[in-house]
């Protein structure tokens, strides 16, 4: 075989593993969107629509890892292209994380679903959820174009989500001390809640591999967090 030949199924190798990506943002995207609508709407079959969904992104990210591994041990990539697949291996990571998030918040909708809503905290965490949404949009644009700027805008946006998450904590917090009654929901709502906040920290995963994969580089700033409610001052 030609070096023309080895390079050409190299290319062709890396184009597969990341269209994969791509399809499983897509995957992961739609999972919170509609995990969220499910929750607002108290859709149950939705809800179970999403959380069967989930087992294609799981598969997905077995797909990918086994992929990259393989291009790894056939192909003999250069110090870039190892960047690249590596990179691919933990975006892909990120990505199921952030779909068993939204598998979480499908379970717990079919719960809340029986019990009569909590004031107006399900608007709080579409917010939320939209915030994420549109991070993990970005940070994927930004994969696609090797955008290290719009990466690290991603990275800015997860401080707006940890203070979100902050102030719905207060409030559910407040309902369950004035009304025992409010405890069950409130604490799916704060599961959900936190879930959602996480799936902004493992969007900023994938942004901060975006700007290693660009740069070459991690970024020189420490990650921002605003969530203080593990702290006696948050609480």
């Amino acid at each position: 075989m030609t070096k023309e030949h080895i390079y050409s199924a190299f290319d062709t190798d890396l184009d597969g593993v990341q269209a994969e990506i791509m399809k499983m943002g897509g995957l992961v995207e739609d999972a919170i969107r509609l995990g969220m609508k499910a929750l607002e709407t108290r859709d149950e079959d939705l809800a179970q629509q999403v959380r069967i969904g989930d087992a294609v992104i799981d598969q997905l990210e077995e797909t990918i890892t086994e992929r990259a591994a393989r291009i790894i041990a056939l192909r003999a990539p250069t110090a870039i292209d190892l960047r690249l697949i590596l990179s691919v291996i933990k975006i892909s990571g990120n990505l199921e994380r952030i779909g068993d998030y939204a598998k979480n918040m499908a379970k717990r909708t079919e719960v809340l679903a029986q019990i009569a809503p909590i004031n107006d905290s399900v608007g709080t965490l579409r917010r939320m959820t939209r915030a994420v949404e549109g991070m993990l949009k970005d940070a994927l644009d930004a994969y696609i174009h090797r955008d290290a700027a719009l990466a690290a805008d991603v990275i800015a946006r997860d401080v707006d989500v940890d203070q979100m998450y902050n102030a719905l904590f207060r409030e559910l917090l407040t309902f369950m001390m004035e009304n025992p009654r409010n405890i069950t929901a409130c604490l799916h709502l704060h599961f959900i809640s936190k879930n959602t906040e996480r799936m902004g920290d493992h969007v900023t995963s994938i942004a901060e591999q975006v700007v290693y994969l660009a740069t070459g580089t991690k970024p020189d700033d420490a990650r921002q967090k605003a969530d203080d409610t593990s702290t006696s001052k948050g609480i």
